[in-house]
């Protein structure tokens, strides 16, 4: 369809650039790699048409460290990369963390280690998502399945950042990355952006790390009058690094505490004829369209099989398993890597029934056929 219709045909780079656009980002800062390399080159070519920079970095070091310096001078700020570029990122996101500097870290999975196959898919970086970085600290990463979901989801991730002033992943794979399908761009009218809390008290009395009491400080961008250190130690709310193990301990809390107590704020997933389902796969991503045709391959052959699928990856939706596994006679996890997300579900609904993994690392999408084999033994 034609855009004046209200629809595009793009690939998800090019709809989580949209996405980005849309809720405001006005500066990108990243190092190209396969196969996030469009939403670089879209962003080149679009932010200075809404007023927007656009930086190429010299690698994904820098790259991190230009978007938190962005977002501290008051703009919405992206970068996108793959596998090996967000293992080099992970320092600066823990930097972001622990200064509270909401930024928005795209991640277009692709099989590795190391190098890997840069043109295939995986689902490699979910544990990578969680637990990339050291230390205590919450993490929050957002899996879209679609190019629609790359464009609605990049701009969710905008929201939670500036509400919960933290870094938020968009981990997409490879096969939503590169898709072509139709998008639906909505108007500026319909986006309610979620912008920063900003100070509301006089500069001299500002203290940039003293929460209100939703555990979030207001947030003041530099150049605006209000003068602030900002460090990666522990800090107490002046933002100058202590030693108290006291103070230190009750900034850590606090950042894992916005998130996780807050978690029913950024819960999203989808269910697919799950209401009378005795085997339930979970799925996500690129996987969970192929789980839907093998779901309605099987429940032609009458097997109630039904999907829950995560969107929101972290943090881990921890009530939403356990109440599938009070009714499931079995669960499987389908994702391309050797089981990432399985060990959490395991670890939640193991006790209750058992939890199965289907598992592809040969850069190609699991297939239906291979999903329904798993679940039927072969038997369809």
């Amino acid at each position: 369809m034609s855009s004046k219709d209200g629809y595009k045909l793009v690939q998800g780079n090019e709809a989580c650039v949209e996405g980005a656009l849309a809720a405001g980002m006005k500066f990108y800062a990243g190092y190209p790699i396969t196969p996030s390399t469009e939403i670089a080159e879209i962003s080149a070519q679009k932010l200075p048409q809404v007023g927007g920079k656009f930086i190429q970095m010299e690698d994904e070091l820098a790259s991190m460290a230009a978007i938190i310096g962005g977002s501290l001078a008051g703009l919405k700020s992206m970068t996108a990369t793959s596998g090996p570029g967000f293992s080099l990122m992970q320092e600066n996101i823990g930097y972001a963390t622990i200064a509270e500097i909401p930024c928005v870290v795209v991640n277009v999975q692709r099989g590795g280690p190391s190098t890997g196959m840069p043109t295939s898919p995986s689902q490699g970086d979910v544990m990578q998502a969680k637990w990339g970085t050291h230390g205590d600290h919450p993490a929050v990463a957002l899996t879209p399945n679609s190019v629609q979901e790359t464009y609605e989801y990049t701009i969710k991730a905008f929201d939670i950042a500036e509400k919960y002033r933290t870094p938020v992943v968009l981990l997409m794979d490879e096969t939503v990355g590169h898709m072509r399908e139709k998008l639906k761009v909505k108007s500026s009218s319909e986006i309610e952006a979620v912008n920063r809390k900003k100070p509301t008290c006089k500069p001299e009395e500002y203290k940039a790390y003293r929460p209100d009491r939703d555990m979030i400080p207001p947030f003041a961008p530099f150049g605006n009058g209000y003068r602030y250190h900002v460090t990666g130690l522990t800090h107490d709310e002046t933002g100058f690094p202590t030693n108290s193990n006291i103070i230190s301990g009750e900034l850590v809390q606090r950042l894992v505490d916005k998130v996780e107590k807050n978690i029913d704020d950024i819960t999203y997933y989808e269910e697919y004829k799950m209401d009378d389902a005795d085997i339930v796969i979970i799925a996500f991503g690129g996987v969970s369209r192929a789980t839907k045709s093998a779901i309605d391959h099987m429940r032609e052959n009458n097997i109630k099989v039904g999907m829950f699928r995560p969107i929101t990856i972290w943090p881990f939706l921890e009530k939403q398993i356990n109440q599938i596994a009070d009714k499931a006679k079995e669960i499987y996890v389908a994702e391309m890597n050797l089981g990432q997300y399985f060990l959490e579900v395991d670890r939640v609904a193991g006790k209750k029934c058992p939890v199965k993994k289907i598992n592809k690392i040969s850069g190609e999408l699991i297939t239906p056929e291979e999903i329904t084999y798993a679940v039927t033994g072969g038997r369809l």
